[in-house]
């Protein structure tokens, strides 16, 4: 009995690393995330182009924004870079605002309204206490 089960357990493990192996890797962006997102706001498949097509130009302006800072040899500082997303995220709101729902566009602006502040922590160690040496 404990062999079947030993054996059932290791035929069941040995498939899903088979089935992760051979999955492909999810894309950052894409086909993928644009489906997510008219599933999630609800959108008709003229939505979908428009909303698909002001999110490329908005993908394209940040990138010229990173070129051109590269050139420059510069690097704005956090306050820049808050300020120029905020910019690009009101602008965005506005090319949105005809093709969207207000509900639409408030769900939108849930979905992708970042928090302000610091990044939460996860898995630091508290720095606020003294660390110790080992003794050796």
């Amino acid at each position: 009995m404990k062999l079947r089960i030993i054996s059932l357990a290791s035929l069941l493990l040995a498939t899903g690393v088979a089935l992760a192996a051979n999955a492909p890797a999810a894309p950052h962006g894409g086909k993928d995330r644009m489906d997510r997102l008219a599933l999630l706001l609800d959108l008709s498949e003229g939505q979908k182009g428009d909303v698909q097509r002001v999110l490329n130009e908005q993908l394209q302006q940040r990138k010229e924004q990173f070129q051109q800072a590269k050139a420059a040899g510069t690097r704005p500082s956090r306050e820049e870079m808050r300020t120029q997303h905020e910019q690009m995220r009101k602008e965005t709101i506005e090319k949105l605002r005809p093709v969207l729902s207000e509900q639409q566009l408030a769900k939108f602006q849930a979905l992708t309204d970042h928090r302000q502040g610091p990044p939460p922590r996860r898995w630091h160690r508290d720095r606020s206490q003294p660390q110790t040496q080992p003794q050796q």
